[in-house]
């Protein structure tokens, strides 16, 4: 969850005014919040979800960020896709961030699939194959970032481009239902190439086909 904090302010003699904050993770917004409020100068302190604009009080918010600890959190998502002109195969790669009960964890998952007809379509699968692996994870309601190197993905999905080709559109679709399905508040980022690399380097292992799959603590 993405947050901004709002709070009262009331000087020791009586001066009042409001302050709201940047936008910060839920377990960030809790540290700063209880910093804030040991100045004893807090008339009134909440917490506002930047997804839907609902209002937190400090006791709801402690008791969700306890409620997730045992579920997968804090997640981001790295995806590519790799097209071979001559063979048409295609290589997908996928890359999982997340916390768990107080464990950092990293999934990575490839695969090589037959039947697209180009990189743009690899892009979308890999996409696919990420939501997938948080639909194995059992991601449910929850801020997702995904990330990736393809403007034609990341502009599409997040609404700044129109998805045109007919292939593209069905990958989008599919993307959009399964992530409404999952309750998942989806963020897409367009990262540089080499900022990517792990997943750049599952989808090049997957076109010669090596199968990678696992997850590990980091």
């Amino acid at each position: 969850m993405k947050i901004r904090i709002e709070w009262k302010y009331r000087s020791a003699k009586g001066v009042e005014t409001s302050f709201t904050s940047e936008e910060m993770t839920a377990a960030q917004g809790v540290f700063i919040a209880e910093d804030i409020e040991r100045t004893k100068r807090v008339k009134e302190l909440v917490f506002i979800d930047v997804y839907d604009d609902s209002i937190w009080t400090m006791k709801e918010m402690k008791s969700y960020l306890k409620s997730i600890e045992t579920e997968p959190h804090d997640i981001t998502v790295y995806f590519d896709g790799g097209f071979n002109v001559g063979t048409k195969d295609s290589g997908l790669g996928c890359v999982i961030y997340y916390k768990q009960s107080g464990k950092s964890y990293r999934l990575r998952q490839n695969a090589q699939i037959e039947g697209l007809v180009s990189n743009n379509e690899a892009e979308y699968a890999a996409l696919h194959l990420c939501v997938q692996e948080l639909e194995f994870l059992e991601v449910r309601n929850m801020p997702v970032r995904f990330s990736g190197d393809s403007k034609i993905v990341i502009n599409g999905m997040s609404g700044e481009w129109p998805v045109i080709e007919s292939e593209l559109v069905s990958w989008a679709d599919r993307i959009e239902m399964k992530l409404k399905t999952m309750g998942i508040q989806a963020e897409f980022g367009l990262i540089p190439r080499k900022e990517n690399f792990e997943a750049d380097r599952l989808a090049t292992q997957a076109l010669k086909g090596i199968e990678i799959t696992g997850t590990s603590i980091i």
